[in-house]
């Protein structure tokens, strides 16, 4: 559907929406003239004996069955929403006070500047003995089929400060295009050429993905000389001195297993990997308004979650890029495993319950892409939720049997591997709560109870878990995201339709549906780059008119809020509900993220 027809038939529904608010307003149309007529009857019509038996029939069954089933989801979403808000407070809280006292992880894990000095790595002194105070670092880059960015990415981690003859830089390609495959090869003689030391590996097959061709860049004989491995996808780019911040934490603390780095994303410009072309500055000289959605979600990911692990547990989920390994840690965990679509998540839990800590600076910044299509969007968040609450399922045991203190319960012993503190964190906050509770929480209070309870009036809703609850939620958000505040509305809009795709994932990754696995056994086109089965995530328009689950949904919320409008009840959530199913639309025809954001939502 094309954008003007897209523009047409919302500012139809608008404008029919306004017109039947005004039409109710001023008395012109009095819809409970239809309820006095069902409900009460007249004796002398004929039919309407058997229209109040139809009433009467489903308030007896509305009182007596549905309402006391859905009062027990409302119940437990209010339990749900109460973890959500202590678990949000909780991050922000900390983040926060971290910020106010300067807290930073030099406080707590000791730090040096390599040869004493922050030049120390200068490559132009030449001199053994200064090189030999570097230990050897490898820096992997996994790529598949990245014709636009692969030189981006060999030429940023080709320019990191580091003693050549103490670095090695490992391309992982697992292209299938022979064209694009070539010209990488090629980028990595080159750079060869110059003095530097890169490999540039390839596999026969593509088992396991990026897991498996991490696992198989770790077999290599070079590799396993190296003390510490940096990891970086193909759309990352590093500044300079990334290794110089990160490695001296490894070496001088070593119970550090891992040293993550915080994304931060482009402003004015995009890469469409799905294309391969380089996405051009669109006409309002910004991006959209998508990636700007995107922001405020990941922002508060890395500003509160990452740094609020950090800050107290030393555990967070490693990213998956951006970030300096242990190969002592990444080893001592059983290695890398592509048992599920969150082979990032999966290694620092193991990691965590052998003892090893993992420390986040928010401060050093790696510049990254994001996806710039819903369909795009829609495909990453499955595979992260998806992931995320399957390995919940595989690793809850292990996490409950990893070691603890028999007698204390608040303290470490040296013979243990985790504390119990930081198992109930794991367990709870880490998994349940961020992983399932949250789009649960999110997808049946908002876009299934509150809009069923207009039709229901004897489900009661409490103001505090409507009203009270989500307005903590925002100002907590916003706390951590100043910068972001003028895209909050629309981010509460965006999520509540990203909240039935977050759902649908982690049942499908708890109950280990058919798809909760997807992205890695699905079969992709040998030398074809344009397939929508990449298991990166997809940048390319759907090709797909509409999104029939949003445009359900949307018919189903704006039914709910026109019912709310005409039938006043009790509560009347009619302008939340007409927001909400505007944007189940507006995303239901794919119209986000391809237009400038001064065009549409």
């Amino acid at each position: 559907m094309e954008a003007g027809e897209a523009a047409g038939a919302v500012l139809f529904l608008l404008a029919a929406a306004v017109s039947l608010l005004a039409a109710v307003s001023t008395g012109a149309l009095d819809f409970t003239y239809l309820v006095t007529v069902v409900g009460e009857g007249s004796s002398t019509s004929p039919g309407s004996g058997g229209g109040a038996w139809w009433r009467e029939a489903w308030v007896g069954a509305r009182s007596r069955a549905v309402a006391p089933a859905l009062q027990v989801g409302v119940w437990a979403c209010m339990v749900m929403s109460v973890m959500l808000v202590v678990e949000a407070t909780y991050n922000s809280a900390v983040s926060v006070a971290a910020r106010l006292v300067g807290w930073r992880p030099e406080w707590r894990f000791k730090w040096e500047p390599l040869g004493g000095g922050a030049g120390a790595g200068d490559e132009e002194k030449g001199e053994a003995a200064a090189a030999a105070a570097y230990p050897m670092v490898m820096v992997q880059i996994p790529m598949y089929n990245e014709l636009e960015v692969y030189k981006l990415s060999i030429g940023a981690v080709c320019g990191l400060k580091w003693p050549k003859e103490r670095l090695i830089i490992q391309v992982l390609d697992d292209s299938t295009d022979a064209f694009i495959k070539n010209l990488v090869e090629l980028e990595c003689e080159d750079w060869a050429s110059k003095g530097l030391n890169i490999k540039y590996a390839t596999r026969s097959g593509r088992k396991g993905f990026k897991a498996g061709a991490l696992k198989k860049g770790m077999e290599w004989d070079y590799a396993k000389q190296c003390e510490y491995v940096a990891i970086f996808d193909a759309d990352f780019h590093p500044e300079p001195d990334f290794l110089l911040r990160t490695v001296p934490f490894l070496m001088h603390n070593q119970n550090v297993a891992l040293v993550q780095a915080r994304w931060v994303f482009g402003k004015t410009s995009s890469f469409d990997m799905s294309l391969r072309l380089p996405f051009a500055v669109l006409a309002s000289g910004k991006v959209s308004l998508l990636t700007r959605i995107q922001r405020t979600f990941l922002d508060y990911h890395f500003k509160a979650e990452q740094e609020a692990g950090s800050a107290t547990f030393a555990f967070f989920s490693f990213n998956g890029t951006a970030g300096v390994w242990r190969t002592e840690a990444i080893n001592d965990a059983g290695g890398w495993k592509d048992r599920t679509t969150v082979e990032d998540m999966d290694l620092a839990v193991r990691a965590t319950l052998k003892g090893w800590k993992f420390i986040y600076l928010g401060d050093l910044r790696v510049k990254s892409e994001l996806p710039s299509t819903y369909k795009a969007y829609c495909r990453q968040q499955f595979r992260w939720s998806c992931g995320g609450a399957n390995l919940f399922r595989k690793m809850i045991w292990d996490v409950l049997v990893a070691k603890v203190p028999f007698l204390l319960f608040f303290f470490d012993e040296p013979e243990q591997k985790v504390s119990s503190l930081k198992k109930i964190y794991m367990l709870y906050s880490f998994f349940l709560v961020r992983r399932v509770v949250a789009p649960a929480v999110a997808f049946i209070l908002y876009n299934v109870i509150i809009p069923v309870s207009v039709m229901i009036p004897e489900l009661f809703l409490p103001i505090w878990g409507v009203a009270y609850i989500p307005t903590a939620l925002l100002i907590v958000t916003a706390i951590r995201n100043p910068e972001n505040l003028h895209t909050v509305p629309l981010w509460i809009l965006f999520e509540s339709v990203m909240s039935m795709h977050r759902l649908r994932a982690a049942v499908a990754g708890l109950l280990q549906l058919q798809e909760f696995n997807q992205w890695i056994v699905t079969k992709k086109v040998g030398n074809n780059a344009f397939d929508e089965n990449n298991e990166t995530p997809l940048l390319q328009k759907s090709r797909k008119r509409v999104n029939l689950p949003e445009i359900g949904l949307s018919v189903f919320l704006i039914f709910c809020a026109s019912y709310n409008l005409v039938f006043h009840g009790k509560n009347s959530f009619y302008i939340n509900l007409y927001l909400q199913g505007l944007a189940f639309f507006l995303l239901g025809l794919n119209c986000v993220g391809t237009l400038p954001d001064h065009c549409c939502f």
